[in-house]
Formats: C-alpha cells, structure tokens, sequence
C-alpha cells in the first residue's frame, strides 16, 4: 500500500514494491509496463516511469524498444526476441481493419491514447505505427484534427 502522506516519494515506494516483485522472477522475464504500473497504483505515468527507471538503474531490469522490459541484463536474459516488431504489428492490424471494411475511408482512426491502452504499449510505439500507414499511404493526417483512413484509390497496390 502507497503512503501518499510520507516524506517518500510515490516513485521510490512504487520502485521498492516492484523491486520485490522482480526479485521472484527468472531472468528475461517481462516487467509490468508503464501503463499497468499506472492503472495498478492509480498514478501518473510520470511516477511509473520514475519508478521503472530506478530499477533500470540498478541493474535489476533492462527495455528493449518497441518490446518491453524485463528482469535481469540484456545479454544475460535467454528472452525469445520478437520476429515483427510491435509498432509493425500494430500497423498491420490496422491495414487489415481498413482492407476488411472495419475502419472506413475518410473516417478517423482510433486515437493515440485508444491504440496505447489496447495494445499496452508507449505512445512512440504507437506513432511509428502511425508513421509507417502514413507513409504507405493507408491513413493521413489532417493537423489539430487526427489520423483518417486514406480514400480506397490511394491504397497502396500489391
């Protein structure tokens, strides 16, 4: 239980829970992300963030971009590295929402935060994805507006 009264931060009594935690895991096993370390402690991303980088520092867990985190070094963790990287999977689930009719040309896209939370990963993650339908001409951008469906005749052709 956080003490959000006590003269410790939330990060470092948020860090000491997860330290716990870690202790009990194999190496290369993932750690909570972000965004369930927010959702379980009710705080804000900052403070999960602060709290991971603690651990990070200590030698006890390590990140790998656009995959996670996890206990232990990086080369001593025998982890199953991913075969496509998660903003590649995110784009592809989205080129194949739009090609089965489910996202609709000159409509919206989902929002950032919506596709962070479903896929449980960090809004740069996301903007890769993002970046990577865009550049192949599945989704544009209109400023201050959001991300639509690209018209049918810009979709890219096999």
């Amino acid at each position: 239980m956080l003490d959000y009264d006590g003269d410790t931060h939330l990060y470092l009594q948020i860090a000491a829970i997860l330290r716990g935690r870690v202790a009990e895991l194999d190496s290369g096993h993932p750690v909570p992300s972000e965004a369930d370390i927010q959702s379980e402690f009710g705080v804000a991303r900052t403070t999960a963030r602060r709290a991971i980088h603690v651990l990070r520092e200590e030698g006890l867990i390590y990140t790998v971009q656009g995959e996670g985190t996890f206990v232990g070094a990086p080369d001593a963790a025998p982890r199953e590295p991913r075969k496509v990287p998660l903003y590649r999977q995110i784009a592809q689930d989205l080129q194949e929402k739009i090609e089965a009719g489910e996202l609709a040309p000159r409509r919206p896209i989902p929002a950032e935060n919506t596709l962070q939370q479903q896929y449980d990963v960090a809004r740069e993650t996301v903007r890769r994805a993002m970046a990577l339908l865009r550049e192949e001409g599945w989704i544009y951008t209109v400023q201050a507006r959001g991300s639509y469906v690209s018209p049918e005749e810009s979709w890219p052709r096999d």
